[in-house]
This record gives structure tokens, sequence and C-alpha cells, in this order.
């Protein structure tokens, strides 16, 4: 054994205090921690690769110098860009041990693991009100539950018209219709690697001043295909308002025409835990393929998300992988390597699974329900100003607004750019009714009123200063 490694396995109680030390330092300061960070490679250039190796606790002293400082606040209260979450203390130490025993979740073989995931899949599916038809896996992210999604979806398209995409090849299907609202830009990178292409979505009317699709008018390009099979990719939740497609609507339409139903519910799904917004994903259960990300409002470390689907026999026949040394596909509940993508699977269940189990639903209700009254508490700070502008209303957890005056790309930018330069806080670019703007998502399980203060105010003094 190389005498490095020999070493720190004598010594990896310490080795493991030692990082224990850092990482609850690192834990404790995030809330004063510069919420953004200046990337290191900006001022340090690369080092070579070691011929000799330093030992463990050399190389953790040495991110320390090197590497620590440039790793910005995202887990902490005042990240407000994209929808990113933090992570609890148990999804913390459940991430912790998915490195300790570090299981290939693919098959039932010689672990528990599979039976873990299948479990933490029982209760997502009971937390988002969905029913024991719609199975499903773990995966890296939305873009790739999205993506799982659309493929099983692929392989019904064929199955309507007599082939099957999995061995004739996508080109099988002639020309493919994709048809939504408002789809996240995961969903066209999904088409592209799926084969289908970027060119398969057909954007649609949405209701006046909304991010909804326009039912009638989704029915009527459903009525242009005389019959031919589409897909409908639907919204429960869009990424600049939080807006909602109506899928009880869209799901009866299915009486009359032929499609596929993926809901796109990579945060929106966790309305469904507050009782005064639960009625935002009424129909959610009568999607064909869903996607949930989990490391958004689940509050679990980067990278987990599930993707359900009803048509489990589908998504083996997309995802099955023959081999003389695995099981095949057999029975109701095949080894989750014939599920999804990857034939390597961490154990990204299980800090998903510890933090259900020591919260439970009350506790990710709370969260929930607090992002909310945050961002009505962020967007009113907005709208009470005189600096800043609401350009839609706050209806969940993002809230979308820009600059009062000539709100340029420019400008903008360059307002977030100063927040985040004086360590206050994150917010995302965007452009909403093609007017530039802001997003703050609030699904942070730390983040408190005085962190909505803070920001907000930070946010105004910024675009008070870009007014000069």
């Amino acid at each position: 054994m190389h005498p490095a490694l020999a070493a720190d396995l004598d010594r990896f109680d310490q080795l493991l205090d030692a990082a224990r030390d850092r990482a609850v330092a690192a834990l404790r300061g995030l809330a004063d921690r510069p919420v953004a960070a200046p990337a290191p490679h900006a001022t340090t250039p690369a080092e070579p690769l070691p011929e000799d190796g330093a030992g463990g606790a050399a190389a953790l002293a040495r991110f320390g110098e090197r590497w620590e400082r440039g790793l910005s606040g995202s887990a902490g209260p005042r990240y407000l860009g994209f929808v990113t979450g933090g992570a609890t203390p148990a999804a913390v130490a459940g991430d912790w041990l998915v490195g300790t025993y570090d299981q290939n979740v693919v098959s039932d073989g010689d672990s528990a693991a599979a039976d873990l995931e299948r479990e933490t899949i029982g209760w997502l599916r009971e937390l988002f009100g969905l029913g024991p038809e719609h199975t499903g896996a773990l995966v890296s992210g939305a873009t790739m539950s999205n993506a799982t999604g659309l493929a099983v979806a692929r392989e019904w398209l064929g199955e309507r018209l007599g082939v099957s995409v999995a061995d004739a090849g996508a080109a099988a299907l002639g020309e493919v219709t994709v048809l939504s609202g408002a789809a996240h830009s995961s969903v066209t990178k999904a088409l592209s690697l799926l084969g289908l292409g970027r060119g398969a979505l057909r954007e649609l009317p949405l209701l006046p001043g909304r991010e909804a699709v326009d039912v009638d008018g989704l029915a009527a390009a459903l009525a242009e295909l005389d019959g031919r099979p589409a897909v409908v990719v639907a919204n429960s939740g869009t990424v600049n308002t939080v807006d909602f497609d109506d899928l009880r609507a869209i799901a009866a339409l299915r009486a009359r025409y032929p499609f596929w139903l993926h809901v796109d519910a990579a945060f929106g799904a966790f309305a469904a835990l507050s009782p005064a917004h639960a009625h935002l994903v009424a129909g959610l259960d009568e999607a064909d393929s869903v996607c949930v990300d989990l490391h958004k409002w689940l509050n679990v470390p980067y990278d987990a998300a599930v993707q359900f689907t009803r048509r489990r026999d589908l998504q083996v026949r997309v995802f099955r992988n023959a081999a003389a040394y695995l099981a095949p596909p057999d029975g109701t509940d095949p080894d989750f390597v014939h599920l999804t993508p990857e034939n390597s699977r961490r154990l990204r269940a299980l800090p998903a699974w510890l933090t259900l189990a020591a919260y439970g639903r009350a506790g990710h209700r709370e969260v929930v329900e607090r992002n909310i009254a945050l961002a009505r508490r962020f967007g009113e700070r907005v709208a009470s100003g005189d600096a800043l502008r609401l350009l839609a209303p706050v209806r969940l957890n993002v809230v979308c607004f820009t600059l009062a005056d000539a709100p340029t790309r420019e400008r903008v930018a360059a307002v977030a750019e100063a927040a985040a330069a004086g360590g206050e806080v994150v917010v995302t670019p965007t452009v909403y009714g093609g007017t530039p703007g802001l997003r703050a998502a609030f699904s942070n399980w730390r983040t408190g009123p005085e962190d909505v203060d803070r920001a907000a105010a930070a946010l105004a003094a910024a675009a008070r200063e870009a007014g000069t």
C-alpha cells in the first residue's frame, strides 16, 4: 500500500474529525459568509498534478488555503439565485454517509440500498399526492428527470405508431410534436439529447399576463394534428413567476386527443405540502410522467431529483441493460439499472430519506410555507420602495422584479453584480415580458425575515447607485 494511504488509514478518525471541524465551521458561518465569492482561478494559476501526495490532512489544509475562499455561500439564507435549497442537518449527515457506505444502487443483489430508495420514492409519492400507479427512481436533477420522462414518452409515441424507438431509433417516429406553453430550457436540452430535436417543441399561447398555457389554444393545436399522437409538457411552477398550468383541464383533453402528459414540477410540486396552495397542483396525479427536483425545496444536497411515470414497462424498454452479470428486468420491481440512464448510481436517496424521517411532512411543510411568506415579504419591500418594481404578482416563492426606471439589460446586470460583490445577496437575471429583470427565489430552510430585509435593502441600494 502506498505509504500516504497506509498512514491515512491508520489516522482515518483524525482525518474525518478534521473534515468535520472544517464543515461545522463553514455551516456555522453561513449567515455571515459572503453569499458570492470571487473565482480563485481569476487570481490563482492552476497547479501541476503532485507526483507524491501529501496525505489527507495536508490535502485538507491545502484545500482550505487554495479553494475554500472561492466557494459561494449558496447553502446559506441569502442565496436567492436560481431555485437553490440548502441542506438540512439530517440531509448533510445523510450525504456524508453516502460517501462512507459508497453503495452502487443498481441491483438488489447484495445490499438493502435499493429498498431504501424504493421506500424514499414511496414517501415522496405520498408527499406529492401521487398514487401507487406512479413508480419512480432518483436521478441527478430536474434536467435528467425531464429527460427520463420524455424518453418514456418517446417510447409511448412509438407504441402508438407500432414501433419500438428503443430498438429502431428516433427516426422511426417521423415527425414528432411536443407542445408546451413555457417549457423550461432543460426540456429543449432533453429533446436534443433524445434525438427528437429542439425543433420538435412548439410553444403555445399563454393566458394574458400569465406564464400558464391557454388550454383552448392547446386543444386547437392538438386538433390540428388530426389524431397523430403528441407529447404535452405542462408546467407546475414556471421559473419567472411560478405559474401553474391547469393540469385537470389539460388531462381532460385526453378524452379527445392522444397525447402523453409530462409535468415539469421541479419545485412547484412542493405546493402540495401547503393546504393553502395545494390546489395549484390539482391533477398532478393524472400525469403520465412527472419531474420533481429534490435539491431545491426538499433541501437535500446536490445532486438529487426524482422522476415518476405510470408506464414502468416502457421505462424498462428504454433503459434495459442487457448483460450476463445483471439480472433481467423481471417482476414488478426491476433493478434500478433498468430504469435510469446510469449504470452507476450513488445512494442519493439516503439524504432524502433522512430529512423526511427527521422532519416529516410537517417539518417540510413549515419550510415551504415560511418561504412563501418570505417571498411575499420581499415583494412588499420591492413594491413599497422607489428603486425597484415588481414585474409580476408574487404567486409562490419566486419574486420577479426590475429597476423602477430604465431597466436595460446592462443596468439590471450591474445591480445584481453589485449586490453580490458586496456579499449580501445573489439573484438571477432574467427577461419577463420583454423587460430585463431579476428573480429572487426562496427555497432555503435557513432563510428568515432578517435575511429578506437585508437582501432587499442591498438590492435597493445597488439600484439607486445604478441610477446615479
